[in-house]
């Protein structure tokens, strides 16, 4: 198996960019021109759009146009594809709209992610947020950007995550739809903070780009909701972890695993680790 050059990995990084727009073009056509979406549920009960699936043939297409012989895990992809990724190496992880949820409530705060995985690590992505009008990137070797939808090479700006000190407030990001994550007991006992709600992998960008310092996911995920935005956040010097009860295990990787359903994790800021490790 070849690894990805870094000279194929920039190209594609300017090619994922504008994959990520014409998916958030399309959601964004049925987001603001239809007063009535339709939803279906899926086995887990969780709800599928037609912007769902409008993105995901999109982004679908597109990325076969860049290696037909690569394979794609979406997560709108049929059973049969997802049964056989265990045995792929190399292959592209998208959730074609990450915040269904969001979505249909209309905030704004859903996303469009796309992930190249190498031998279970992200080597390239993008997270774009239509509505927001702002994408984030990043590829193997090199810092994390931020850019404006339809503008990538005109309007990038490099990103990094703040490092947290014991005088600073800390900055909790929540998910809108699962709450905070944290235990109340552990809360209790971590320095001034507060707490902000965010939408779908917006948590990690928002450390990516210095504006919070944690999150903590308890409850499950899958695999195409985490991908593209924890690979922004660690090229912007951030962290994913894994989390053990109430201790830091390693970093999230990616087909390593029976399941796509991610453990409790930790999205965390330089100078949280240690912090974060004494409240056990």
């Amino acid at each position: 198996m070849f690894q990805f050059s870094d000279q194929l990995l920039k190209q594609w990084q300017h090619a994922l960019a504008e994959i990520a727009w014409q998916a958030g073009k399309a959601i964004l056509d049925i987001y603001r021109n239809k007063a009535v979406i339709n939803v279906s549920e899926k086995e887990d009960h969780s709800p599928v759009t037609e912007a769902d699936i409008a993105a995901h043939r999109i982004i679908v297409s597109a990325l076969a146009q860049l290696d037909p012989a690569l394979p794609i895990l979406s997560e709108e992809s049929p059973a049969h594809d997802i049964e056989k990724r265990r045995q792929w190496q190399q292959f592209w992880l998208v959730d074609p709209l990450d915040g269904t949820r969001d979505f249909l409530r209309r905030n704004d705060e859903f996303t469009v992610n796309i992930a190249l995985i190498e031998r279970g690590k992200v080597v390239l992505s993008v997270v774009l947020a239509p509505a927001l009008e702002e994408g984030y990137t990043a590829r193997r070797g090199e810092q994390a950007w931020r850019f404006e939808p339809g503008r990538y090479r005109d309007s990038r700006l490099a990103i990094a995550a703040r490092p947290w000190r014991s005088e600073h407030t800390l900055r909790i990001a929540e998910s809108r739809s699962h709450g905070r994550g944290l235990p109340e007991a552990w809360l209790q006992r971590l320095p001034a903070h507060q707490c902000v709600a965010m939408g779908s992998s917006l948590k990690f960008c928002a450390i990516a780009r210095g504006d919070a310092d944690l999150y903590v996911r308890c409850g499950p995920t899958s695999e195409w909701d985490t991908a593209a935005a924890q690979f922004v956040l660690e090229q912007a010097g951030g962290a994913v972890n894994a989390l053990e009860g109430t201790r830091l295990g390693a970093a999230l990787d990616y087909n390593q695993r029976d399941t796509l359903i991610n453990p409790s994790f930790v999205a965390l800021a330089p100078g949280v680790r240690a912090l974060f490790e004494t409240c056990h």
